[in-house]
């Protein structure tokens, strides 16, 4: 399915934009919005942002002055459909939303036409509730789960086939990760369970698993290796190897919020090993946080590795996830740079470069660098993301030395080319840093 944006008023009439996978529309007078328009003074900077993952479309006002309105009411959030227009100022763009092209045979030729989505009745795989869902053709074959049934599984896991389940470890927005022991071989894994949010096609599922099988190519020391994957009862899971300890996150919790600079510059600078190798493949983490971060042994004898690498590309690409800035909790993109957060789609290795910044700052502080609440809902952060300036480490803490603040601060630049190089140029600066 697709979506078209036409704009049917204002000085940009005419022009449209279309859009056939999960993608993000930043509408504002700044010169990195996707819609920039400068000469409309109603509109702020950085006005409004779209998130579409098709055929689903959220609309988020990022605190604009004048106000963002859709068919003529002012809104805050706001689900669209097709036929709503949105308006600000003298612009109006009027929203689509489309069925993929199905061929029709014509006297001669074969010839193709766009209808509008199909409602289907989806029935949930795990507790058999009825359901509608929007599908490209009637004969759509669609997975579901209910949200009752996301709720219960994230919270209680169900086991998977050939695997005896311990305990859970932890829990997040995809899913749930659990201690497990292969009934084969007695081996110890760890088992994440995956939850599609919304109904997908079985293409969708078929193409995450391809996706998920290139990620698990890659072999390094400090990245978290996959076992095998699979599906059960429309459950999506991965297993890979166990890594005692606790992420960094818990790790700087346990110590009362921060940890000691040398301990953040052993986490990190193997963290940078670990993207430095992927990058030159051509793999981009996306979702590098302190969670993602697995430290095992004690300090200096530290072993840290990287999960979770590509996984948030493929579960947003392929409609997994529907549409993720639905929620007030803006955790998924603190650490996101300016690029990403425009375009989350084409995701390079300098946003995972802005991302290790982030989180070696929030390790050595147990604050973020923009001066985010911990309580700030997706337009204050995605505000600050664009606008703040970063709050010097040495006003944060003072015991870091000047040398390593400054390595972090340099990959915390809002500018692509003011960040380093890549991820190993940022790692051996750390390491003299560090040594000097």
């Amino acid at each position: 399915m697709r979506v078209t944006l036409t704009v049917i008023a204002g000085p940009h009439t005419g022009r449209v934009f279309t859009f056939d996978e999960h993608e993000t529309f930043l509408i504002g007078r700044s010169e990195s919005a996707h819609f920039c328009l400068p000469e409309d003074r109603f509109f702020s900077r950085h006005h409004c942002l779209l998130e579409i993952a098709p055929p689903q479309i959220f609309l988020r006002d990022l605190g604009s002055t004048n106000g963002t309105f859709v068919n003529g009411l002012k809104v805050d959030a706001v689900h669209l459909k097709s036929g709503d227009r949105i308006q600000g100022g003298e612009t109006v763009l009027e929203v689509e939303v489309m069925a993929d092209p199905q061929p029709t045979q014509q006297v001669g030729q074969a010839d193709f036409h766009s209808t509008m989505p199909s409602v289907i009745t989806v029935e949930c795989l795990n507790c058999g509730i009825l359901a509608e869902a929007a599908a490209s053709s009637p004969d759509s074959k669609l997975s579901y789960l209910c949200q009752d049934c996301r709720k219960r599984l994230r919270e209680h896991p169900q086991p998977v086939p050939n695997y005896q389940m311990v305990k859970v470890l932890g829990q997040g927005g995809m899913g749930s990760v659990m201690l497990a022991r292969s009934v084969a071989d007695g081996r110890v894994v760890a088992i994440k369970t995956l939850l599609p949010e919304v109904a997908v096609s079985e293409q969708s599922l078929k193409r995450f698993m391809r996706e998920i099988e290139v990620a698990a190519s890659l072999q390094h020391p400090h990245i978290v290796s996959y076992i095998e994957h699979g599906t059960h009862n429309g459950i999506v899971y991965l297993v890979s190897e166990y890594v005692g300890g606790m992420d960094a996150s818990k790790l700087a919790k346990s110590r009362g919020g921060k940890l000691h600079y040398k301990e953040v510059v052993s986490i990190i600078e193997q963290t940078l090993s670990a993207l430095h190798f992927a990058h030159g493949l051509g793999f981009v983490h996306r979702d590098i946080k302190e969670q993602n971060i697995l430290v095992d042994g004690t300090f200096p004898e530290y072993i840290s590795k990287l999960t979770d690498f590509g996984l948030a590309k493929s579960y947003k690409q392929t409609g997994m996830s529907g549409v993720t800035m639905v929620g007030d909790v803006a955790g998924t993109i603190a650490y996101m740079p300016p690029e990403q957060v425009r375009d989350f789609k084409e995701v390079r290795p300098p946003s995972d470069i802005y991302a290790v910044g982030m989180t070696a700052y929030s390790l050595l502080t147990g604050m973020h660098p923009l001066n985010i609440s911990p309580k700030a809902g997706i337009s204050e952060t995605v505000k600050a993301i664009f606008e703040k300036p970063m709050i010097p480490l040495s006003a944060r803490n003072v015991e870091v030395p000047p040398s390593i603040a400054s390595v972090i601060e340099r990959s915390l630049s809002k500018q692509v080319e003011g960040r380093w190089n890549s991820a190993g140029e940022m790692r051996e600066a750390l390491l003299a840093a560090s040594n000097g």
